[in-house]
């Protein structure tokens, strides 16, 4: 039988960088899923609080010379890998010196400000991701977002590359979780996000209100399914993920996480 392709998207997982509780969790659903008959891969950023030496990343080379371009400029894209253990997933790290090499994941440590630039380095990771996959050449069944840092996948994935060979039977999971920033992105956010000749600025409208809960909105938009991560969310999401008519898990107490989560899997799949 054919194992089913799972990528999970998220900028935090233990042990690399834990930053909610959330990060253990989406861990042991890949380390539970491995076994499962699921083939998985994970991506996330390599922000200077992951340790290369300690977790073993060393560098993709057959994966080098992709450029992300935000706007008109290129920005360079460095690819490392490390093996999650003990189930030695292979999780690969979005890396750029300009937007990952800093003390701290989303906050300036003196000025305790959320980082200018936020919107910018969450397009790069984003389409990062994408042509990372392409690159590959790997097809996921399933593409799994957690989190608001991967809340641009869904809408690049149903319009800039819904006619992608690499995407044409994927289903898009976003995971909602409470809001953790209360801070807007720059205004100029989503004409930054545009992908040249491939998106057009309606169909990022949704992402307009262009803070916590407005880029879960963004993403919800785009979805195929929907599942809550936390169970205290923003009114407005909450609001709009009882409004969404496609497949929707609600949250489940963590001993039932990982068969519901499968489950749910099953049901996108079949």
């Amino acid at each position: 039988m054919e194992k089913k392709r799972i990528l999970i998207v998220s900028h935090e997982l233990d042990p690399y960088l834990v930053l909610t509780e959330a990060a253990a969790l989406i861990t042991k659903l890949m380390s539970k899923a491995a076994p499962a008959n699921y083939e998985i891969r994970a991506m996330m950023p390599r922000f200077s609080e992951i340790n290369e030496r300690r977790h073993r990343l060393h560098e993709v080379v057959r994966l080098s010379g992709i450029n992300i371009t935000i706007g008109k400029d290129d920005n360079p894209l460095l690819i490392k890998v490390a093996s999650l253990m003990p189930s030695r997933i292979q999780c690969y790290f979005m890396d750029n010196d300009d937007y990952f090499k800093r003390p701290s994941a989303f906050i300036d440590g003196k000025s305790k400000k959320f980082y200018e630039d936020n919107d910018e380095r969450m397009i790069f990771y984003n389409k990062a991701v994408i042509e990372t996959v392409r690159k590959f050449g790997w097809s996921p069944h399933i593409v799994h977002c957690h989190g608001w840092f991967s809340s641009l996948i869904p809408c690049y994935l149903k319009t800039a590359y819904k006619n992608d060979p690499v995407f044409s039977s994927t289903k898009i999971v976003q995971s909602l979780y409470t809001n953790v920033f209360k801070e807007k992105l720059s205004d100029k956010f989503l004409e930054k996000a545009l992908v040249h000749n491939l998106l057009k600025t309606k169909d990022l409208e949704p992402y307009k209100g262009a803070d916590n809960a407005g880029v879960y909105l963004g993403a919800m938009k785009y979805s195929d399914a929907l599942i809550l991560g936390s169970e205290y969310i923003d009114p407005t999401v909450e609001m709009a993920f009882a409004a969404f008519k496609g497949p929707k898990l609600g949250v489940v107490a963590e001993e039932d996480m990982y068969t519901n989560y499968f489950d749910f899997y099953k049901t996108l799949l079949d």
